[in-house]
């Protein structure tokens, strides 16, 4: 059985704006991960509830959901998760990772181990924000060279929310060497960089989580 650890934002607040974590973010990739028949492990910064963004639910969620939110009621920190445990990881957005993922010394840690095994590396909208600042054993930044996508210059622009924001990721993650692919506003788009796989937003959360899937059946 494969294992993903699915890591999630603590940050329920930029500024005056209330964000969190995505839902559909976490929700639609371990829906699928489940369906794969992968264990899937919830953690965050702090551990505990994972706040969701107030304008990413619906008065129409899938009562399926319901069981596959379990996990992000009470995360672990990520901090006691051993690694080793887990063939990948996968960064889930909302702009609230902006504020407790980026340059964040545990996750540089743990996503050592990930570099160094070549295991899986992904993330989706906001949740590439983790790779700023994360070098390899090299002193080589994870991004550097690899082809990768995520929540647009031009899509944060659109959200109004660029004001809120530290910095552009697409601007950063350029900074630090990525070939950042952007593609149109809010639309399903994946990059897969080996054992790097990307999605561009919301929309493609579902394509990411697939694109993870087919990388094992390959393997």
């Amino acid at each position: 059985m494969k294992k993903m650890l699915m890591v999630v934002t603590n940050t329920d607040q930029l500024k005056d704006h209330k964000t969190g974590l995505w839902l559909s973010e976490f929700v639609e990739p371990a829906t699928e991960f489940k369906e794969a028949g992968y264990e899937v492990v919830a953690a965050s910064m702090k551990g505990g509830r994972a706040p969701i963004d107030p304008n990413s639910y619906s008065n129409e969620l899938p009562r399926v959901w319901d069981g596959v939110m379990e996990p992000i009621h009470d995360t672990t920190k990520l901090s006691e998760i051993n690694p080793g445990d887990f063939d990948g990881i996968f960064f889930c957005g909302g702009h609230g990772t902006m504020g407790d993922f980026p340059n964040n010394e545990t996750i540089k840690q743990v996503l050592r181990h990930f570099i160094s095994e070549n295991k899986v590396i992904a993330s989706v909208c906001h949740g590439p924000s983790a790779f700023v600042g994360v070098t390899d054993h090299n002193d080589t930044p994870l991004v550097k060279g690899r082809t990768i996508t995520g929540f647009t210059n031009e899509e944060e622009k659109e959200s109004g929310l660029d004001s809120y924001m530290p910095f552009m990721l697409e601007d950063q993650l350029s900074e630090e060497g990525a070939d950042f692919v952007a593609e149109e506003s809010y639309k399903d788009h994946v990059e897969v960089d080996g054992n790097l796989i990307t999605g561009q937003n919301p929309q493609s959360s579902l394509s990411t989580a697939q694109a993870i899937i087919k990388h094992f059946d390959k393997a």
